[in-house]
C-alpha cells in the first residue's frame, strides 16, 4: 500500500482516538459535577418529589398536573423517609391553589369548639397537635370538613409539618386563586340551633347574620360577588338562613338534596365525602370473599321520610333473608363498633337513600373494604370526575330494588373473581376518604382542594365574561 493511501487511515485513526478521550474527560466532569446539576431547579425538584419515600401514586383516570409535595433540602441522595428530612415552607409559586382565608372572630371557628385563646388571638397553635381544640365525635364527626380545611390551611406555612403542597395560604387576597371562609356551620348547627335560656336568637341564627354582613362589607366579596369565595356548609340544614345570600359563593356540600338547583349545582359546587364513623380497616387485615359470611349488610335508621321511605320497603323484603343483616341501628350501646365488624365481615352493604340522597354509610363500608351498593337515584358523589365508581361499588335503581329477588339475585350472580376485583380497588382508594391532620398526599383534604382548582378555570370564565361591559 503507498504512503498516499496511508495518509487518510491514520488520520481517521486520530480523529477517533481524540474523540473517544473527549468523551471519558466529559463524563468524568458529569459525575464530578454532578452535585450542582445544569438540570432547571423546576425539574429538579419534581424528579426529588417522586422519589421520596410516600410511593404516592394517585388512581386517576385522566391526565392532569399532580399537586407538589412541599420540598426536601437538596441532596445528591435519595431521600430516606419524610420524617429525616429537613423541611422547608411550601412555596406559594409551586402550589396547585393559593387561598385567602379570612382571620374571623373565634365565635364563627375554634371558638364552637369552647377554644379560648389569649387576647386578640384568632387561632390556635396548630404547631403543636395537643394545643389543637378536638372536634367532637359520634355523629358531629361526620360533617367536619371546614374542620380539616381550616387546619390545613392554618399549616401550609408551617415547615415542620410535612403535608402536600395542594392549597397553601397567602396573605394578600389579590395574589389568591380563591377565598375561604372559615366558618364552622355545621357545628353551629349541631350544637346551637337552638335557642337556650333568654335568647330571643339562636347562636347559630346570630352566626349566620353576623357571617353575611362581614361579607358583605369585604372588598374580597364585592369584587367577584362572592364567586370566588368557598363555604363549606356539609351539614344538609347548615346557613340555611344565610344560604340564598351566600349562593353565589362555591359551597362544599355532602348533596343537593336540600337545595333548589339555581343556589347549588355540580357546575359550581363540590362534594365533599363524610367523614367516617367506623375504623379504617388496614390493607393487611381485610378479610376476602370467602373469610366473609354475610353476604349483605344494613344497620341504621329504617323509617325515614321523602325519599328515605324506600328503607322500610326494603326492610320487609329482605329482613328474613338468612345471609342478610338489616336492622335497625344508631351510634349508642356500641353501634359503631358493631357496625364496624358488621361491615368488615360482610360481601356487600347497603347504602340506601335517607332524608337526603346521601349518607356516611357508603364511606363507612369503603373503609371497610365491603362493595357498596348505592340505592339512591338523585346521588352526587363525592371525586368523581377522576374516580370511576362502578369499579368498587354497585348502582342499582329504586326501581329495581323494590322488586321482590331483585336484588339478592344480582349480588349472588356476582362471582367471587369478580367481587375480589372491586375489594382490590376499594383497598386502593381509601385514603381518597380519609379526613387527617397534618394532610397526606392523595387524603380527603388534598382531594377537595384538587376539586376547587378545577373549578377555577370556568369561574374565572365567568367573572371575565361579567366584567366585559363594566362602568368606569
Amino acid at each position: 500500500m503507498s504512503d498516499k493511501n496511508m495518509v487518510p487511515s491514520r488520520f481517521i485513526f486520530c480523529v477517533i482516538v481524540i474523540a473517544v478521550f473527549l468523551l471519558v474527560l466529559s463524563s468524568f466532569f458529569l459525575i464530578h459535577l454532578s452535585n450542582h446539576s445544569f438540570i432547571p431547579r423546576s425539574v429538579s425538584e419534581l424528579v426529588l418529589v417522586n422519589n421520596t419515600s410516600l410511593d404516592f401514586k394517585p388512581n386517576f383516570k385522566r391526565e392532569q398536573v399532580q399537586p407538589q409535595s412541599c420540598q426536601f433540602s437538596n441532596s445528591s441522595h435519595k431521600p430516606s423517609s419524610p420524617r429525616q428530612q429537613r423541611k422547608i415552607p411550601c412555596d406559594p409559586t409551586n402550589a396547585l391553589l393559593r387561598v385567602f382565608m379570612y382571620d374571623l372572630p373565634p365565635e364563627f371557628h375554634f371558638g364552637l369548639l369552647d377554644w379560648k385563646g389569649n387576647v386578640n388571638q384568632t387561632w390556635p397553635n396548630v404547631n403543636n397537635p395537643k394545643h389543637i381544640p378536638p372536634y367532637p365525635g359520634g355523629l358531629n364527626l361526620q360533617h367536619s370538613v371546614e374542620y380539616w380545611l381550616t387546619l390545613d390551611l392554618l399549616s401550609s406555612n408551617i415547615a415542620e409539618n410535612f403535608r402536600p403542597c395542594t392549597a397553601i395560604r397567602v396573605q394578600n387576597s389579590r395574589q389568591a386563586d380563591v377565598v375561604f371562609v372559615p366558618f364552622f356551620s355545621s357545628l353551629s348547627y349541631n350544637r346551637h340551633s337552638k335557642i337556650h335560656g333568654k335568647e330571643k336568637v339562636s347562636v347559630n341564627r346570630m352566626l349566620q347574620q353576623r357571617l353575611v354582613q362581614l361579607l358583605m362589607e369585604r372588598e374580597e366579596w364585592k369584587r367577584s360577588g362572592g364567586r370566588d369565595h368557598v363555604i363549606v356548609a356539609h351539614h344538609p340544614n347548615s346557613i340555611l338562613r344565610a344560604r340564598r345570600k351566600l349562593g353565589s359563593a362555591m359551597l362544599v356540600l355532602a348533596d343537593f338534596g336540600r337545595y333548589p338547583s339555581q343556589l347549588a349545582n355540580i357546575k359550581k359546587d363540590i362534594i365533599a365525602p363524610y367523614r367516617h364513623l367506623v375504623s379504617t380497616v388496614p390493607r393487611a387485615e381485610s378479610a376476602s370473599y370467602e373469610e366473609r359470611s354475610t353476604l349483605l349488610y344494613f344497620q341504621g335508621a329504617i323509617y325515614r321520610k321523602d325519599g328515605g321511605a324506600i328503607r322500610q320497603k326494603l326492610y320487609y323484603l329482605l329482613k328474613d333473608e338468612k345471609d342478610v343483616h338489616f336492622a335497625f341501628g344508631s351510634i349508642r350501646k356500641n353501634g359503631i363498633n358493631q357496625a364496624s365488624q358488621g361491615m368488615a365481615l360482610s360481601k356487600f352493604c347497603l347504602n340506601v337513600a335517607g332524608d337526603t340522597p346521601s349518607s356516611n354509610r357508603l364511606f363507612d363500608a369503603i373503609v371497610s373494604h365491603c362493595v357498596p351498593v348505592i340505592i339512591s337515584d338523585e346521588i352526587e358523589l363525592p371525586f368523581e370526575d377522576v374516580l370511576d365508581y362502578s369499579e368498587f361499588g354497585l348502582f342499582v335503581h329504586a326501581s329495581d330494588a323494590v322488586r321482590k329477588g331483585y336484588l339478592l339475585n344480582l349480588l349472588r350472580s356476582i362471582k367471587p373473581e369478580k367481587w375480589t376485583q372491586m375489594w382490590e380497588r376499594l383497598k386502593d382508594i381509601t385514603q381518597h376518604f380519609e379526613y387527617q391532620y397534618p394532610s397526606q398526599p392523595g387524603d380527603a383534604v388534598n382531594m377537595i382542594w384538587e376539586e376547587v382548582a378545577h373549578k377555577i378555570s370556568s369561574l374565572q370564565f365567568n367573572l371575565h365574561r361579567k366584567n366585559r361591559y363594566q362602568r368606569p
